[in-house]
């Protein structure tokens, strides 16, 4: 199992996948947004997405898990 983490502080904006959602390595997953910019956050290994932690709204810190790939 491999989570993937917010790599800066921000507001959850977009999330762009859905429980049981297959995803491949550099797929968008989720989009950050920081200091009014906009950042995306890319799958780092291919799997099927098991669990998300976060809604769009959050806000969220360095290192916190966002969505979790079996």
């Amino acid at each position: 199992m491999a989570e993937l983490t917010a790599p800066i502080a921000g507001n959850v904006w977009k999330v762009l996948v859905a429980v049981g959602d297959k995803v491949e390595m550099d797929d968008e997953v989720v989009i950050l947004e920081a200091l009014k910019m906009e950042t995306p956050i890319y799958c780092e290994e291919s799997g099927t997405v098991t669990a998300i932690s976060v809604k769009e709204g959050d806000a969220v810190n360095e290192g916190d898990v966002l969505v979790v790939f079996g």
